[in-house]
């Protein structure tokens, strides 16, 4: 027992070292190479299916350049309108000014002069002001300003580790962008797409940013053990509790698409998808933890190190459930304040449609963060209480 307890690290410890590293890539190389395998037959293929004509819409830029109180049908004396004037950049009439009629109601936004608009025009006659509609303000500036702030946040503080972070996030949102969207338009499953997307995603992430080690490939198998357990139950429970995933964005998806779409699918999608960015946090910070463990006491086993780094684990967990519940929260607010004024009981709001789907989404992810802990904790144990000094001081 002695023997097996202690000099994990040293001479002896190497051949054992190199089997668990071995068991690392006998584990992770079929999962990129299924990974590569869904790539391929999951590919989008063929054009998009043909939309409906209301979405073909060509979007124009605009300025505001007048506003005043105007009736909403001329000589009513209602003044429940305001006239726009807007100076149009691009479109059917680039330089030229247009008068838009909008409603003044709770619903709708206040325009001020200066501000830059979206119009959607429909095709039809450019002279006809009922050709086109306001349907947005312009963002751009705004936002390339806090993205560059974000960028700037990232690297004052990672440095070239910070670069490789904002590197992967990049690549995330091409994975995104390029295969899974687009494939789940192709017509293809939804979960699959997204277990395939979110498996790629956790490859490029993981090893850019933290490179190829035995620490990273403990965090990457965690992940894929975790991400596993999430679709399992996602896929169980929605079943269980007959979520169809029909909201009112799904519904005009396909409307807009003109076919089928599996919703019970996107709403799975979503929850592996939404379940990532908080799960290869925890993992990776939970491998950390036992490498640190075991560097600063190099004599701790297996046993030792899980106990440890659990303590750490717990304290963490609690913190990353409450994050993903309160941004699922954040994100259905507004749903929540609607069925806050209804006058339905609690039982009826919490087990209808849209909050039943809410409360599958944040339990079924919350479930797969919590298993994640003593997951990537005892397979980080087993790596690390078998790694050399040498690779222990490499791995920093």
């Amino acid at each position: 027992m002695p023997a097996h307890g202690h000099g994990h690290g040293h001479g002896p410890a190497r051949p054992a070292g190199r089997r668990v590293r071995l068991l690392i890539a006998a584990l992770l190389v079929p999962c990129a190479l299924a990974t590569l395998v869904g790539l391929i037959l999951l590919r989008p293929t063929g054009s998009p299916p043909a939309t409906a004509p209301s979405a073909h819409q060509q979007a124009i830029d605009a300025q505001v350049t007048a506003a005043r109180a105007s009736d909403c049908t001329p000589g009513s004396g209602t003044g429940g309108c305001v006239a726009l004037t807007l100076h149009m950049a691009n479109g059917p009439l680039p330089g030229r000014d247009l008068i838009q009629l909008v409603p003044v109601e709770p619903a709708t936004p206040r325009f001020a002069v200066g501000d830059k608009v979206v119009l959607a025009w429909s095709g039809a006659d450019p002279l006809d002001p009922g050709s086109y509609q306001v349907v947005d303000f312009q963002r751009n500036g705004s936002l390339i300003w806090l993205a560059a702030l974000f960028a700037g946040a990232v690297l004052l503080l990672g440095r070239w580790r910070g670069l490789a972070a904002l590197v992967a996030l990049v690549l995330s949102f091409a994975v995104l962008l390029l295969f899974v969207l687009p494939a789940i338009v192709s017509g293809h499953n939804p979960l699959w797409v997204a277990i395939v997307g979110a498996c790629l995603i956790m490859f490029v992430v993981l090893y850019l940013t933290h490179g190829p080690s035995a620490r990273t490939s403990t965090a990457v198998l965690g992940t894929l053990l975790s991400l596993g357990l999430i679709g399992a139950l996602a896929a169980a429970f929605s079943a269980a509790a007959r979520l169809t995933g029909l909201d009112e964005t799904t519904a005009n998806l396909v409307a807009t698409l003109g076919t089928g779409v599996d919703a019970r699918g996107l709403l799975l999608a979503g929850v592996v998808i939404g379940a990532l960015g908080v799960l290869d946090d925890v993992t990776v910070t939970q491998t950390s933890a036992v490498w640190e463990l075991r560097k600063a006491n190099p004599d701790l086993g297996a046993r030792a190190l899980f106990t440890s780094a659990m303590r750490i684990g717990r304290d963490h967990v609690s913190s990353a459930v409450n994050t993903l519940v309160l941004a699922y929260a954040g994100a259905s607010l507004p749903l929540m304040l609607l069925f806050s004024l209804s006058a339905q009981s609690i039982g009826q709001v919490l087990t209808s449609q849209d909050v039943a789907t809410e409360i599958v989404r944040t339990l079924v992810g919350s479930i797969g963060l919590v298993a994640s802990v003593p997951i990537t904790t005892a397979l980080a144990a087993a790596v690390a209480s078998r790694e050399t000094p040498e690779a222990l001081r490499a791995s920093a």
